[in-house]
């Protein structure tokens, strides 16, 4: 059977992330290191410390990269090979590094821009986002279509029972009432700071779009499974345009996991902070395994049940 290297999206950091990997392997502080110099600031200080930029999202987006690969270097260095990579949003930049599409130092300076694109594209406080738990696609679609098109959308196929919604704040607010009362069990304001993937995004997607054009792109070493299509990319040149729309368009999260399935992929591995997307896949199914990579505990845990 195969295994999937799939990567943290937004919202999964943690002040304090990566320091245990910097401080025991010497591959994981090359990845800090190789970070803060293509930036020309400490991305290292703003994961291990408690600074409040962690969850600013020009800030956020290149942190996690960095510590996702850290993590990715370390697993690839202790004999660890994925047969497919994924990544949720965010990740899916992570996933490109990991197959030897992207430059990491070229992406962690992409992930930044792309960061403050979206945030330029619709300013914190205008937007938001709420996860809609236990109410089919088709009922929330319902909903969305009587508040306003143009105004609220879904963003994010999460995994059985969970579907995201974002829009304009108002929109969203109006929404969220009408989503309960439609059978939803419960509807979750989340803790994000715009509408991302919805067509609220469409000017970060056009700078970034420009920026993407400026970066090398290489041959995939490994099958990429994309949000967009929650199919493998074609190749090398299919990168620029569906990285352009990801941004805002949906992100089929579960999808994507029931294609790696249907591959043949019976292991997950989570590289990154946080455990969301190990309990995303267990949702779409107990089947499977599913084990998260983020600090020594979980290091050690997982490289023992793999």
């Amino acid at each position: 059977m195969a295994k999937a290297f799939i990567f943290s999206g937004q919202g999964a950091q943690s002040p304090g992330m990566g320091k245990e990997l910097y401080d025991n392997f010497a591959v994981c502080k090359e990845v800090f290191d190789k970070a803060d110099e293509a930036l020309g600031f400490k991305i290292s200080d703003i994961c291990f410390g408690e600074d409040n930029r962690l969850n600013e999202t020009e800030f956020t987006q290149p942190a996690i990269l960095t510590m996702s690969v850290a993590v990715l270097r370390l697993m690839e260095e202790k004999g660890f090979k994925s047969d497919y990579c994924a990544g949720l949003s965010l990740g899916e930049y992570s996933a490109l590094v990991a197959a030897g599409v992207l430059n990491f130092e070229e992406a962690v300076k992409l992930v930044k821009k792309r960061g403050r694109f979206m945030t330029e594209a619709v300013p914190v406080g205008v937007g938001a986002m709420s996860a809609v738990i236990n109410l089919d696609a088709d009922k929330i679609q319902e909903v969305l279509n009587s508040v306003d098109l143009e105004r609220v959308f879904i963003a994010n196929y999460n995994c059985p029972g969970q579907i995201a919604v974002a829009g304009y704040a108002d929109a969203v607010e109006k929404a969220e009432p009408l989503l309960s009362e439609a059978g939803a069990k419960r509807v979750v304001r989340l803790n994000v700071s715009g509408p991302f993937h919805t067509p609220l995004l469409k000017p970060a997607s056009d700078k970034l779009f420009e920026e993407l054009k400026n970066v090398n792109i290489n041959n995939f070493n490994v099958p990429v499974v994309s949000n967009l299509t929650a199919q493998c990319y074609g190749g090398k040149e299919d990168v620029i345009p569906t990285l352009t729309k990801q941004v805002m368009s949906p992100v089929k999260w579960e999808q994507t996991v029931k294609m790696l399935i249907e591959n043949g992929v019976d292991t997950f591995i989570e590289m990154g902070p946080g455990k969301t997307l190990t309990s995303f896949v267990k949702k779409v199914s107990r089947t499977v395994k599913a084990v998260n990579v983020e600090d020594l505990k979980t290091l050690d845990k997982a490289l023992g049940g793999l």
